[in-house]
């Protein structure tokens, strides 16, 4: 009891909620916006920006990337991270999909 039976949706549903999940806390949608913002690689440049913790954007990091939305290269000491083009287009089809699915013609409530 208390375990998710994610064997039991589909691999997609399961990709999409691990990438929402992932975005799901207000300072990983800052971290985004700023890669975004950035157009380029952001190496060690989110604590001037965002105001937080070394280890607490890190921690963030961490839940992007593994979720694949971001990617990291070493830079001599420091990681470099930048958008997983081929993910973020993924998750962008993926949610027009999403949103597109509802046609409300018909008010039930």
């Amino acid at each position: 009891m208390g375990l998710t039976k994610t064997e039991i949706f589909t691999e997609e549903q399961n990709r999409l909620a691990v990438m929402l999940k992932a975005i799901a806390h207000p300072a990983r949608i800052a971290i985004l916006q700023e890669i975004i913002k950035s157009n380029t690689c952001i190496c060690g440049d989110l604590v001037d920006e965002l105001g937080l913790a070394q280890p607490t954007i890190s921690q963030h990091l961490k839940e992007l990337k593994n979720a694949g939305l971001i990617q990291g290269t070493i830079d001599g000491v420091s990681v470099c991270y930048c958008i997983n083009t081929p993910v973020w287009n993924e998750l962008r089809e993926q949610m027009s999909g999403f949103f597109a699915a509802f046609d409300r013609k018909v008010t039930c409530c």
